[in-house]
């Protein structure tokens, strides 16, 4: 592997215009078929499997009128304080405002009048009308957002409460912020980290155009597949991150070479073969990971997985070909004036000598390894603790912004309907025999009446075949309440049983019963996933490591790592801590895909972190240096990169908390705080504890295994180092000269 990074980046160097010039056309030919693409993202969740998409699945096949895919908006509308709805002044306003949402998009194919629909409360202050679309969420233009706007502007105006909820409503707006402030901080960063524009540009240029080919590509993509909104963020949040980081390990490499004495292209190809060696595994480690989310088989997720395992894959591909080309464009310069200034004047060099904070907090660690280890590992659990108080579900309206018109709808309905009004269950009877349908439908309806939660449910309604009904239970608690959650478990008691459907099928489907069937399909994957993902990147340490030891620190690290963010998710999203700093209006139960998601990405990044620091510690013990100063030449090396790219990687991450998303936000925190617990933590702090404890036993691997793997060179040994390096200015060097 570091003979062929070698001759990769040797070459990318010689023909740094050319490697240039692919990548930028790529670029623009994926960029030009994004700007093509006429379709919009979906914002749909399947269930495959589960009984809540069944019932879902049939309601589409047994009512294709209703056309289940179509955009609808809820339109709820009050009366003034003291005043009913009801009264004839407010009716012929509310007809006028149903007559101007009518004719605010020509794909409305229906919209019902709240008095002939006898939706109206019982206090006659609020009722609502519903608008079903003919068109998906996705094919809705911004002038049928825009015109829906100004028709509830104008019910405003005559001064009725207006709010609305549903697909139809124009989606929050995509805001750059978010990805601008996490690269506005990693770019000063790198900027302070390498005293040198052109060094710090280089990770920023190249994260740019992996972002901008895989953003581009999902765009692209995006009507064909079916992918959402948020298959774009998490893979732009990833490329970013990872981007910067993997060009940051070869450009440091780099510097450190020509530190040694070696010219600007033997550098470049040391540097590809040494630090591009390892983030070529340490990539592989995360795509991986994040392949390995499509052992759920729920579509959205294994999107998003796919996705970002594609923007992983292409920043692996620019860091090892284009990072060397442009260290070609600026060899001398990518150094920073500083370390050209110690070059020519090694006097001045060693007068300001300092060892760098990394190497003394090595040296703090190797000092007293046992007690560094039980305060971190305790620390750790401390703050894994509230994750054992986890709730999942799907987000709804009620966790949504209070300034928001879906949440003031949201609030207006169960205030004047009830709690439960927002997550009504549906019940779906079907059967081949029309009567038997009747039969069952009549039974269970007049059962589930009298069921305690239950405050009301509506009469069966029949398709036109007569063999499927659907019946609309409201419970008389919220959707995220234990109350409700306890009913749908009751309600699918009765109906499983035979004896109760006479032989015909009765699924429950609804929001909180969408969440129970969510929560069971990741509790059954996840350890599926666990031992898919951990077991193929345990392999992979091993062969990296040649060893049994350090693969598994590895992975007891990222366990630690990923609950102490679990803990973190649930004190401030769930709880409420300091939920004002991060500008929380609303907390609630977490995304049911967050834990596995973030398990995914987390799993990758903590190798990322385990591959980046210990392959250069294993680097010095192979190159025959004693355990314990081997950890400190690793730390000395790479302790100050993995520190700035744990740092960036948590400011990338750190920004999305900004964004109008929910799962977005709360997966921005919860990878910021995994980076932050993964690197400082784990990775800086357990792992050469245990190292120092473990001695030479860290690095043993059994003769039968060392005899079966291959040997994949990650730390460089066949690359042949001359001698006496020539110590020379790289300007002054024949060989870059040769090739300037």
């Amino acid at each position: 592997m570091a003979t062929f990074l070698h001759r990769v980046g040797r070459g990318a160097f010689k023909r740094r215009r050319l490697v240039l010039l692919l990548w930028v056309v790529l670029l623009g030919a994926v960029g030009a078929a994004a700007a093509g693409s006429s379709g919009n993202a979906n914002s749909s969740i399947t269930l495959p499997g589960t009984e809540a998409q069944k019932a879902f699945d049939l309601l589409g096949k047994k009512f294709p009128a209703a056309n289940a895919e179509g955009a609808s908006a809820r339109i709820v509308i009050q009366a003034p304080d003291g005043e009913k709805l009801t009264s004839s002044s407010h009716q012929a306003e509310v007809a006028q405002l149903l007559k101007d949402v009518q004719g605010s998009s020509s794909q409305i194919a229906q919209v019902t009048d709240p008095f002939q629909a006898k939706t109206i409360s019982a206090d006659q202050s609020t009722g609502y009308a519903q608008v079903t679309y003919k068109a998906k969420p996705g094919d809705l233009t911004g002038t049928d957002h825009d015109r829906l706007d100004q028709a509830l502007d104008e019910g405003r105006d005559q001064g009725l409460t207006v709010e609305a909820s549903g697909s139809a409503l124009a989606p929050a707006e995509a805001s750059m912020s978010s990805e601008a402030i996490g690269f506005v901080l990693a770019a000063l960063i790198l900027v302070i980290t390498f005293g040198s524009l052109a060094a710090a540009g280089m990770p920023l240029l190249t994260a740019l155009i992996g972002v901008g080919i895989t953003t581009s590509a999902v765009t692209a993509l995006a009507a064909t597949l079916d992918l959402s909104s948020s298959t774009s963020a998490l893979a732009s949040m990833l490329g970013i991150a990872v981007g910067i980081d993997y060009a940051l390990f070869i450009v440091s490499r780099y510097r450190s070479e020509r530190a040694d004495g070696y010219d600007a292209r033997e550098a470049a190809a040391r540097a590809n073969g040494t630090a591009g060696s390892a983030v070529v595994f340490a990539g592989l480690t995360v795509v991986i990971a994040l392949a390995g989310l499509a052992v759920v088989n729920l579509p959205l997720l294994t999107a998003m997985g796919l996705a970002a395992a594609g923007a992983v894959t292409i920043a692996v591909l620019v860091a090892i070909t284009l990072v060397p080309a442009l260290l070609g464009f600026a060899p001398e310069r990518a150094r920073g004036r500083a370390a050209r200034k110690q070059q020519t004047s090694p006097a001045v060099q060693e007068t300001h000598v300092k060892r760098p904070l990394s190497e003394r907090w090595a040296a703090f660690i190797l000092r007293r390894p046992l007690k560094v280890l039980l305060v971190a590992v305790l620390g750790l659990v401390v703050v894994a603790l509230p994750a054992t108080k986890l709730e999942l579900g799907l987000p709804d309206d009620g966790s949504q912004p209070a300034s928001t018109t879906q949440r003031k709808a949201y609030d207006m309905l169960a205030d004047s309907f009830g709690p439960g009004f927002n997550g009504p269950l549906t019940l779906v009877v079907s059967d081949d025999n029309p009567a038997t349908a009747k039969t069952a439908a009549g039974e269970l309806g007049d059962q589930i009446k009298g069921m305690e939660g239950v405050a009301t449910v509506t009469p069966a309604a029949f398709n036109p075949d007569g063999d499927t009904a659907i019946l609309t239970v409201i419970p008389t608690s919220a959707p995220a309440g234990d109350s409700t959650k306890n009913l749908v478990h009751d309600i699918r008691e009765v109906t499983h049983n035979p004896d109760n459907t006479g032989g015909a099928e009765a699924l429950v489907t609804g929001t909180t019963a969408l969440n129970i069937d969510v929560s069971a399909k990741f509790t059954s994957a996840i350890f599926p996933y666990l031992a898919l993902v951990v077991g193929l990147a345990f392999l992979i340490l091993v062969l990296v490591f040649r060893s049994i030891l350090v693969p598994l620190k590895a992975a007891l690290g990222f366990l630690l790592s990923v609950l102490a963010s679990f803990g973190a998710l649930v004190a401030v999203f769930q709880w409420g801590w300091l939920k004002d700093l991060f500008g929380l209006q609303v907390t609630g139960p977490i995304m049911s895909l967050m834990p596995i998601l973030t398990v995914g990405i987390v799993f990758g990044l903590a190798m990322d972190y385990q591959v980046f620091l210990v392959s250069r510690i294993r680097e010095a013990y192979v190159h025959g240096a004693e355990p314990r100063q081997a950890i400190t030449d690793g730390f000395k090396h790479s302790g100050r990169v993995v520190t700035v790219a744990a740092l960036i990687m948590t400011f990338v991450f750190a920004g999305f908390i900004g964004a109008n998303e929910a799962m977005i936000k709360a997966l921005g925190f919860g990878l910021a705080i995994a980076v932050l617990f993964d690197a400082f933590v784990v990775r800086m702090t357990i792992v050469p504890a245990v190292l120092v404890l473990l001695d030479r036993r860290a690095w043993a691997l059994p003769k039968w295994i060392d005899k079966i793997l291959p040997h994949v060179d990650i730390e460089g040994e066949k690359l042949a180092r001359p001698a006496q390096p020539t110590g020379k200015p790289a300007a002054k060097d024949p060989a870059y000269s040769a090739h300037r």
